[in-house]
This record gives C-alpha cells, sequence and structure tokens, in this order.
C-alpha cells in the first residue's frame, strides 16, 4: 500500500489501524448515530437531521485533522456528547419521557468511549516513538516533564511550546504558546538535568514548574536558547533533528 511518504512496515501498519480509528471516530459515529436515529424515529427524517449534519461536520473536518492528533480528543468528546444527548433526548419527540432522565449518564458515556477510541489512536501512533515518525506529516505532541499542561508540538514546518490555560485570569493567550519555524532551529541536542536547575521558559506556566532530573531538549532557535525536559529526549531529539535538516533541504532544493 502506498502511504505517500517512505516508512517502514512496522510504521505502515500502525498508520493503517490510526486512520481506521479516526475515520471511525469522524464518520463512523455519525453513521452509527445515524442508524440508531432512523430506529429510534420509525424511519421518519427528521431523526437524520442531526447525525446527517454531524457526518457532514466530520467529512469538513477528516482531512484537516487527519495528521493532527492533538485535535482527536476534543472532537471525539463533541461528537460522543452530541451522540449521547441525541439519544437519551430524541425519544421526548415521540412523548417518551423517562429516557430524559438518562441524558447526564448517556452524555458522560458518549464522551468517555469515544475520547478513549482517540487515546487509543494516539498511543497506537506514539507508543513507542521511534525517530523514523519524522518522515510521516503527523503532527507530534511530547508532554514536557515538571510542567503541568504544557506540550511541545513538532509539525512539518514549525516547532511549537505551548500550555493550557486554567480559567480567566490565567496568562494571556499570546503568552501561552511559542512558535518557531523549523528554518529557524539553529540548534538541537539532549541532556540530562539533576533536578536543581533553575529553568526558564518560552511560555507562561498555568502551574509553576517543579524540577526534576532526567534527560532534557536543548532547542535553540531564533536567537533563544531553552531547555525542555522531557523524557523521550532522545527521540525528540532526533525527530527534531530530522525535520530541520528536511526543511534545510527543502529550501536549498527551492533556491536551485
Amino acid at each position: 500500500m502506498c502511504l505517500g511518504f517512505p516508512v517502514s512496515s512496522e510504521l505502515a501498519r500502525r498508520h493503517r489501524k490510526v486512520q481506521l480509528v479516526v475515520g471511525t471516530i469522524y464518520l463512523g459515529i455519525p453513521v452509527v448515530l445515524l442508524g440508531v436515529g432512523l430506529w429510534l424515529g420509525s424511519g421518519a427524517w427528521t431523526a437524520a437531521v442531526l447525525p446527517v449534519a454531524l457526518l457532514a461536520v466530520g467529512a469538513f473536518l477528516l482531512p484537516r485533522h487527519r495528521y493532527r492528533p492533538q485535535r482527536w480528543g476534543v472532537t471525539a468528546a463533541a461528537f460522543g456528547a452530541v451522540a449521547g444527548l441525541f439519544v437519551a433526548l430524541y425519544p421526548l419527540a415521540q412523548g417518551h419521557y423517562w429516557p430524559a432522565f438518562l441524558f447526564l449518564p448517556a452524555l458522560w458515556a458518549g464522551v468517555v468511549l469515544c475520547v478513549a477510541l482517540a487515546r487509543y489512536a494516539e498511543r497506537t501512533l506514539l507508543v513507542p516513538a521511534v525517530p523514523e515518525l519524522a518522515d510521516t506529516p503527523y503532527e507530534l505532541a511530547f508532554r514536557l516533564r515538571g510542567l503541568r499542561l504544557t506540550t511541545l508540538v513538532l509539525g512539518k514546518d514549525s516547532v511549537t511550546i505551548q500550555s493550557i490555560p486554567l480559567g480567566r485570569r490565567g496568562p494571556k493567550p499570546a503568552d501561552l504558546a511559542r512558535t518557531y519555524p523549523l528554518s529557524k532551529v539553529t540548534g538541537v541536542y539532549d541532556v540530562s538535568l539533576t533536578g536543581a536547575e533553575r529553568l526558564r521558559f518560552p511560555v507562561a506556566l498555568p502551574i509553576p514548574a517543579v524540577g526534576t532530573a532526567g534527560p532534557a531538549v536543548i532547542l535553540q532557535a531564533a536567537g533563544d536558547d531553552w531547555v525542555l525536559p522531557t523524557d523521550l529526549a532522545p527521540t525528540l531529539a532526533q525527530l527534531l533533528t530530522h525535520r530541520v535538516n528536511s526543511t534545510t533541504d527543502q529550501e536549498l532544493g527551492d533556491e536551485a
């Protein structure tokens, strides 16, 4: 099977499994909901309106999210919530009121099941993380050790350090993310920390950092120099270096 990018048979197998699960989230859930709706509505077309709309949204988002694992969980939670609420509340239109008391369990069941699917797809892709992932079009997210709610996202053309805000009184959105084009990355090294270092970080942290011993990545880009603790530092350094080199080679080829 031609995947459009060079990978080993093992990574190709992981890619196919991941895309099957992602397709199930974005298209399969609306199709199943359509069948359930038609069954609940005894074939009435009104029962198909919401599932068909959800299917259209899934078809629109799938090409845009196919290689962005961080989007899968959010979309899965939204689709699961809509599906759970629809199954619990649609019988109200037919005069059956008792299923409405199940709307909260149905909501949570839909969210949990769909998010579990998204997490399974993400684990299948990233565990174990291998340098060969650099040859794929996937955005690769790495949690930073000791920095809760903060991740490093390695795209095809850029690297981003980002935090998730807590509440409305937290840092400004502009302070929660820092993005560097890969063409501006000048150095990547993996190092070992003792946990006693006083580190600065490129983004505002919603929760204070906790110093920990272990591997880390030094990222030098656009004149900045950051030390980012992560347990997958050697692999992340290889991924970053590979994509930076690929970007440089592509720019040189374009100039030629």
